[in-house]
C-alpha cells in the first residue's frame, strides 16, 4: 500500500514540476520576443522580470516535492505530494494570468 501511494505521490509531484517548468519556459519565450521588439517591448520585459521569482519559486518547490516523494515513508510522501501538487496548481494559475494578460485577439 505504501509503495502504491509513493508512486501516485511521485506522479503528482512530477506533473507539478512539469507545469512549473512550463511557466518558466513561457516567460523565457515571452522575454525573448519582447527583447526582439526593442523599445516597444519594454513593458513586457518589465513584467516578465517581475514574474521570474514566482516562476523560479514554484519550480523549486515542485522539485523539492518530487525529491521528497523518493522516500520510503508515507508521511514524507504526503508532504511531497502537497508541495509538488500545490506548486503545480499555483504555477498553472500564474501561467494563466500571464497568458490572459498578453493574449492577442485577431
Amino acid at each position: 500500500m505504501g509503495a502504491v501511494f509513493g508512486i501516485v505521490a511521485a506522479v503528482i509531484a512530477l506533473v507539478g514540476l512539469i507545469v512549473a517548468l512550463g511557466h518558466v519556459g513561457y516567460l523565457a519565450l515571452l522575454n525573448n520576443a519582447a527583447k526582439k521588439r526593442g523599445l516597444s517591448g519594454g513593458t513586457t520585459t518589465d513584467y516578465v522580470n517581475s514574474r521570474w521569482k514566482v516562476a523560479g519559486g514554484t519550480a523549486g518547490v515542485a522539485l523539492l516535492g518530487l525529491l521528497l516523494t523518493s522516500g520510503d515513508t508515507v508521511p514524507i510522501d504526503i508532504v511531497g505530494l502537497l508541495l509538488g501538487g500545490g506548486a503545480g496548481i499555483y504555477a498553472k494559475q500564474a501561467l494563466d494570468s500571464t497568458r490572459s494578460r498578453f493574449r492577442s485577439l485577431p
